[in-house]
């Protein structure tokens, strides 16, 4: 082999090796602040428990909202489900205005039994048409989702 041409492949295995470990560095510091979005019977259907946070989406129960004071402040207690499977959620904050029984709702939190969640975050839905496209396509999945007159 020439030396130019050891030159160029000394030259294209170094690049390689650098964009390699660009790679691994990106994904290594990012594997902490991943979050999957799971419904209620995805969840159910892992067969385990998550140990990292999740986010979890589906529509607030009926009758399922429950309030308690303890210790460290208020905390509300709900349901969300899917259709096919439900999770307990556990929550102590404020809750936003428009959550309610019966609204799509996003919680971000990590389960703390077979479901059972413990949130760090609620996020409802802002207006009458509005509801998290990760929710919306699962709940489409599940056949519970009806689309009104606008195709929303």
């Amino acid at each position: 082999m020439s030396p130019k041409k050891q030159q160029r492949l000394i030259l294209f295995g170094g690049i390689f090796l650098a964009a390699a470990a660009a790679v691994a560095l990106t994904l290594f510091a990012l594997r902490g602040s991943i979050t999957y979005f799971y419904t209620p019977s995805e969840l159910a259907a892992l067969g385990e428990t998550p140990s990292s946070p999740i986010r979890l989406g589906g529509l607030v129960a009926d009758g399922s909202v429950a309030y308690a004071k303890a210790e460290t402040g208020d905390v509300v207690s709900f349901t969300i489900e899917d259709g096919g499977s439900d999770v307990r959620v556990h929550f102590a904050g404020l809750l936003p205005d428009l959550f309610r029984e019966g609204q799509g709702v996003v919680v971000q939190g990590r389960m703390t039994g077979a479901r059972v969640m413990t949130a760090d975050n609620v996020l409802a839905k802002h207006d009458e048409n509005y509801m998290p496209k990760e929710v919306a396509d699962a709940l489409k999945e599940q056949g519970v989702w009806k689309e009104d007159e606008t195709g929303s």
